[in-house]
């Protein structure tokens, strides 16, 4: 299949979460994995009764009313609107608050997320190789587009995406087809002048088929297709499998 453009999904596809690069906290005797402690660190000046383990469960708390939230229908839940949820959960008020602590809380968590992200060292001369035969890009969930650009810059490949789509600027989250279209759009090709490449199955494949794309499946534990998808135009172990099926000689 002659392919004009390569579409990446951007967490475990280009790049793997290692939580153990996460930073650690102490929460009720036991060591747990959070940017909670910059986090509280931040706002110790300005709400010195706020405990870590409050700000900590005032976190989770906004991680899973956002995940609530993007069940229901697919719309991305952004970091800001998020942030709001966790000084729900604290009973601050973000108004009284001193200008700019929001983002600064932002840019902290955004700055120990990029830091866990692994840039495996066989994906750099893949994509190089790649974009100089195809347009490439990126789609991803994820609430706060700052943050994947900083993961594709500290990866030093930001140059090579002729777009980054995320579902945070988008407003809606994969499998919608709105996130894809406007990739390609982006980019502009058509569906089917297009593969994506993703990990899960029932996000990235069916939202690419959706649209009208090809998609390879990296599916490194040979897992099973989940029941209604259908089977993807390629199933791959390891993003360096691309190679060969797109031809390129990524010289590693």
């Amino acid at each position: 299949m002659a392919y004009a453009a390569v579409l990446f999904d951007l967490f475990d596809t280009l790049v793997r979460f290692d939580r153990e690069r996460m930073p650690t906290i102490q929460i009720n005797g036991q060591t747990v994995r959070s940017t909670a402690g910059h986090l509280h660190a931040l706002l110790a000046a300005h709400a010195p009764q706020i405990g870590l383990e409050t700000c900590y469960e005032a976190l989770v708390a906004s991680w899973r009313e956002a995940e609530r939230l993007r069940a229901i229908d697919d719309r991305e839940v952004p970091a800001p609107v998020r942030f709001a949820h966790f000084f729900g959960y604290l009973g601050l008020d973000a108004a009284a608050l001193p200008p700019g602590l929001t983002q600064a809380l932002i840019d902290a968590h955004r700055h120990e997320l990029g830091r866990a992200a692994e840039f495996p060292a066989h994906h750099g001369p893949l994509l190089r190789k790649l974009a100089e035969r195809y347009r490439l890009a990126v789609v991803s969930n994820f609430d706060y587009t700052p943050t994947a650009l900083d993961i594709l810059g500290r990866a030093g490949v930001t140059e090579l995406f002729g777009a980054v789509v995320v579902s945070d600027a988008v407003g809606w989250r994969k499998p919608k087809r709105v996130i894809f279209d406007e990739a390609l759009q982006r980019l502009a090709v058509r569906p089917e002048q297009a593969l994506f490449v993703g990990d899960r199955a029932e996000i990235d494949v069916l939202g690419a088929q959706r649209a009208g794309m090809h998609a390879a499946w990296i599916n490194p534990e040979a897992a099973a297709l989940p029941p209604g998808i259908a089977p993807p135009t390629y199933e791959i172990r390891d993003l360096g499998e691309l190679a060969g099926i797109l031809k390129v000689d990524p010289g590693i």
